[in-house]
């Protein structure tokens, strides 16, 4: 369906556009389905750069799995050695709110900064 606007746009044309476009149209190209060919190639290609990210992270963490596992093992006796006072942290070394509130901000700042910097 086409819009009414173009439909417009067509009633409006005077006779050079319609000489204009005359001039312009032609046949496509016969290519023997080489444009065809080189489309599926680049999709093929996209679809190839989107899978490889995944799949290598799912192989290395295939590969990562025994070592993380063996690690944990051996970390595992380490934490009956530690006495529990250390093992929980005091409340005072919890950040509090106002300082987690300014971290954010200054954040923000930076991003902000980059962006301006970014644009000049």
């Amino acid at each position: 369906m086409k819009s009414k606007i173009i439909n417009m746009a067509d009633k409006t044309s005077d006779a050079m556009d319609r000489l204009l476009a005359s001039a312009f149209k032609s046949e496509p190209i016969a290519d023997d389905g080489f444009s065809k060919r080189i489309v599926s190639r680049i999709r093929r290609r996209i679809w190839i750069n989107r899978l490889a990210l995944p799949v290598a992270v799912l192989v290395g963490a295939a590969f990562a799995l025994k070592p993380a596992v063996q690690l944990v093992s051996a970390l595992l006796p380490l934490l009956n050695v530690v006495p529990v006072e250390i093992a929980s942290a005091p409340m005072e070394f919890l950040p509090q709110m106002q300082l987690i509130v300014l971290g954010g901000m200054a954040f923000a700042a930076g991003i902000t900064l980059l962006k301006v910097l970014e644009e000049t």
